[in-house]
């Protein structure tokens, strides 16, 4: 196994970096809102983020950057937080439609 190689510090690494941290950012937005429709849709956006991350991820197994276990673990992680987050937009998008009863 190769690690990252120098050259894809702003290509590869970059985008990896941008996706995980933009899923946090889309949830403080959503929430900053105060509003279910808007929270939920940026729940939505980060949801998006999240399957981008472990798309990256594939890629940089595919290149050989990360071992098999190094992609399953991240794997792992990127699947629990979609659930988790999955779990909070049912919730938002629950809230939403009980004040529009």
């Amino acid at each position: 196994m190769k690690k990252f190689p120098f050259d894809e510090k702003y290509r590869l690494t970059d985008q990896i970096i941008r996706s995980s941290r933009s899923n946090g950012s889309n949830i403080a937005k959503g929430f900053g809102r105060y509003h279910f429709k808007d929270n939920s849709k940026f729940g939505r956006i980060a949801r998006g983020s999240l399957f981008e991350t472990l798309n990256h991820l594939i890629d940089a197994f595919d290149e050989e950057y990360i071992t098999d276990e190094e992609l399953k673990y991240f794997r792992e992680k990127v699947l629990h937080c979609i659930k988790v987050l999955n779990g909070y937009i049912a919730y938002l998008e629950r809230q939403s439609n009980q004040i529009t009863k």
